[in-house]
């Protein structure tokens, strides 16, 4: 009878160590578009087609990169969704043989949840399009409403070290400091948005556009 009782006991630590251990892979993927026939054909409707690159930012540079992009980021990577190691869905969009754009998403913790925000962005990295495939909030129908979303349409990497630039000074250049959150009961979740879009931007710069245009 003990005997039998250690077995079961050691069969059910077994199987919650690979439970655990395969809930955190599945966490540790970066995001990729639901639908993307759907998406690519929304954002880019003069597309023919896309082509989907999977690489990391271990695969372009290691540890260097790493420690390059926390410095443009102005914060710690997460240890999970943004380790070295894990893969990056992009979205290279194409019309014919030309290159019209990219998309890419990234997993950022929200104040009520994870977030998976997504940018659309023109072959020089500038944003056309920002959206969110997922969003934890009850706040969640004011931050997708394009009244906001819109408010990112044209911008670029540039304008968010800008912004860091001039935090706490006034200028009318800063751009980022002219949008406000949709909700005033929830500035983390804009505060998150902020920093998802900015290392969207990062990692598009420095896993794709830039490596474009060395090739």
């Amino acid at each position: 009878m003990k005997r039998n009782v250690v077995l079961t006991i050691s069969f059910l630590i077994g199987f919650l160590f690979v439970l655990l251990q395969s809930s955190n892979s599945f966490a540790a993927v970066a995001c990729s578009l639901n639908d993307p026939d759907r998406d690519v054909k929304r954002v880019f409707p003069n597309s023919t087609g896309y082509k989907t690159k999977l690489t990391s930012i271990k695969e372009i540079g290691g540890d260097k990169l790493s420690k390059e992009i926390e410095g443009k980021l102005g914060d710690k990577l997460d240890p999970l969704f943004e380790a070295s190691d894990v893969p990056h869905s992009f979205y290279t969009i194409m019309k014919g043989k030309e290159t019209i754009g990219y998309i890419h998403g990234v997993n950022q913790k929200g104040m009520y949840g994870g977030m998976q925000i997504f940018l659309a962005l023109d072959p020089k990295g500038k944003i056309i399009s920002f959206f969110y495939q997922k969003i934890s909030s009850p706040d969640a129908n004011k931050f997708k409403d394009a009244k906001f979303t819109g408010q990112f349409k044209g911008l670029m990497l540039a304008d968010f070290y800008h912004h860091d630039e001039m935090k706490g000074n006034e200028c009318s250049e800063d751009k980022i400091a002219k949008i406000k959150s949709p909700s005033e009961n929830n500035i983390k979740d804009f505060q998150a948005t902020l920093r998802g879009i900015k290392m969207n931007l990062i990692l598009c710069d420095k896993l794709v556009t830039s490596s474009s245009k060395t090739t």
